[in-house]
């Protein structure tokens, strides 16, 4: 890539349209964003940071943001064509999706290869360039307030380093995935976030399942959440505000648990803003009358959530064992194959004899972990430890399971 001792910023028509003339026939380029999302409803985006193998260039976005050729810039970047190389992707793919209209495809996500290859599980991109290129970042502007104006050279530099080593990092980490067979596998991940990317945007109606601990309510105290939960998405949108801004997810709990009925009792709700009763107490007590008066048939469905049993917990334990021997064999994440949740969930639904819509026990991870996983819940496999090695071995048995 060719390097210039000054950032390429761009912050005006003409620019952005050479940028775009540029960009039109590259197969593959880098993307970053940098963003203010502590006092907005959706994060504010101020600099977009592209790359490709010709050219490098950091997009002051509210500049531009009224400008026509941003449509030319938004259709190339979701050119389906073009390669989308992202590091830890997700809040740049969902501050893409809502300011060009869709998610943009295909995409590549560094971090996510990376912990497929044996870098483990996250890892930062400073610490990929470095273990890749030798270099190390310089790191004094991670705090760096995006919105002010003007940007320091230092800044713009900063900015355009967050892509100025991705696509040799794609080059190395697509060289390492194909020579192990997991490119498949990569992408069926990356299929996976996007995903969890369009789920960012679910219905105002599914929010509630996002707040910490709606699987513990009843059902009729998670109805009256969902439809606050949306009262708030709606109001937070409308306001522009992040949603705890409106009201915290504690707060819509506790009003779940213990609807109040009249307006003094929601004042003296604990951590409720008096200038939120003041402003949005009737529609508050009009929201919580009106689910409370749902049919049984609106509820939420909530699973019979129990405590695992002590031998389900030693079960967990055994399987997080093997799961880590399997990773380490493979140079993979362990938490990339599964977490402790989904080998809870795995235990319960064998003692449930329930099905095994598990994602465990799909695609790739199946193949590397998951039918081992299922033989030994299955008494199909003895597992020892090497004593020189002190590491964890297994076989298949010779011997049906004793019922």
């Amino acid at each position: 890539m060719k390097k210039s001792t000054a950032p390429r910023y761009i912050t005006g028509t003409t620019e952005l349209g050479e940028l775009c003339e540029q960009l039109r026939d590259c197969s593959r380029m880098a993307l970053d964003t940098e963003f203010v999302g502590e006092d907005s409803f959706v994060p504010r985006l101020e600099l977009i940071q592209v790359a490709t193998d010709q050219t490098a260039a950091v997009i002051d976005f509210p500049a531009v943001r009224s400008n026509g050729v941003l449509e030319t810039f938004w259709e190339i970047v979701c050119d389906p064509t073009v390669e989308k190389v992202v590091h830890a992707g997700r809040q740049d793919l969902d501050l893409f999706a809502v300011h060009a209209g869709q998610i943009p495809k295909p995409f590549f996500d560094t971090q996510i290869a990376a912990a497929m290859v044996g870098f483990g599980h996250q890892v930062a991109y400073a610490n990929l360039v470095q273990r890749v290129h030798g270099k190390r970042l310089d790191k004094a502007h991670t705090f760096t307030n995006w919105s002010a104006r003007p940007l320091s050279h230092e800044q713009l530099a900063y900015a355009l380093e967050d892509v100025t080593f991705l696509l040799a990092i794609h080059d190395h980490l697509h060289s390492r995935l194909s020579k192990l067979g997991r490119l498949q596998w990569a992408h069926e991940e990356f299929f996976r976030l996007e995903t969890v990317v369009g789920e960012t945007r679910r219905e105002p109606q599914e929010r509630y399942q996002r707040i910490r601990g709606w699987d513990q309510l009843k059902p009729k105290s998670a109805a009256v959440l969902r439809e606050l939960a949306a009262w708030r998405e709606g109001e937070a949108k409308r306001r522009n505000v992040p949603r705890n801004r409106v009201i915290r997810d504690e707060v819509l709990l506790q009003l779940a648990r213990h609807p109040p009925r009249q307006l003094d009792e929601l004042r003296n709700v604990r951590g409720l803003h008096s200038s939120e009763a003041d402003r949005n107490g009737d529609v508050l007590l009009a929201t919580i009358q009106a689910a409370l008066a749902l049919p049984s048939t609106s509820w939420p469905v909530l699973s019979k959530a129990r405590k695992p049993e002590p031998e389900s917990t030693g079960l967990v334990e055994l399987l997080q064992a093997i799961v880590k021997a399997c990773a380490h064999q493979a140079e993979i994440a362990p938490t990339l194959l599964a977490t402790t949740a989904d080998l809870q969930a795995l235990v319960e639904a064998k003692t449930d004899h329930s099905a095994l819509d598990l994602p465990l026990l799909k695609g790739w991870r199946r193949i590397l972990v998951g039918e081992v996983l299922l033989n030994a819940l299955e008494g199909r496999l003895i597992v020892t430890v090497d004593p020189d090695k002190r590491a964890i071995r297994w076989s298949s048995s010779t011997h049906a399971p004793s019922s």
